[in-house]
């Protein structure tokens, strides 16, 4: 796994987070993430994150859906089993609108589901590195990533000027692993550097 450098800055107030998001961007810092313990609208905007895909992909799934129901009813009612209900013709469409529309609507809701997981990295047994216990709770942790340009000293003198309550430097992997939380250990070892601002 790869092992990456980060900068870790906490913010105790919400409205000293959002003017601090747009300074990092401005000075060109590469922002790995926010963590935040409720959502914050227009955070996504002002980190310059691009709208979800989900909503097209959900599409894809309800389209998916439909053929599958109009597919399948047609070649059982048409071609495998015909059978003559109340004189109906074979190719009964309308009788055919109940069953497509929940199809369509079973695979776009799973085909949703199952996709935000696996973009989110979301699963039982999946571990992600935790950079701050109380991003959950009441602090709002801002995550800079450690690129080759960039000076350790000078983003965290940077955090501080934009009002960071407390910072400090760790290594972490920033993927996943298979493990549980209240056995497992993690598979590296994550160094802090308190500063004087902490």
């Amino acid at each position: 796994m790869s092992v990456k450098k980060f900068v870790v800055g906490c913010f105790d107030d919400e409205a000293v987070l959002f003017p601090a998001v747009k300074k990092v961007r401005k000075a060109g810092y590469k922002l790995h993430d926010i963590y935040t313990p409720f959502p914050m609208h227009g955070l996504d905007h002002a980190m310059g994150l691009r709208d979800t895909s989900l909503h097209t992909a959900g599409f894809i799934y309800a389209i998916t859906g439909t053929t599958t129901a109009l597919g399948g009813i047609s070649w059982v009612f048409t071609k495998d089993w015909p059978l003559n209900i109340g004189g109906k013709p074979h190719f009964a469409l309308p009788a055919w609108i109940p069953i497509t529309f929940e199809l369509t609507v079973l695979f776009s809701a799973v085909g949703m589901v199952l996709t935000f997981c696996y973009l989110c990295q979301l699963a039982p047994f999946l571990k992600k590195h935790h950079f701050h216990p109380r991003a959950t709770d009441d602090q709002f942790v801002m995550v800079i990533e450690c690129t080759e340009k960039t000076n350790e000293d000078e983003v965290k003198s940077f955090l501080a000027q934009t009002g960071a309550k407390e910072i400090n430097v760790q290594n972490a992997e920033t993927g996943w692993w298979l493990g549980r939380y209240d056995k497992d250990t993690m598979p590296f070892q994550v160094r802090k550097e308190k500063t004087a601002f902490e």
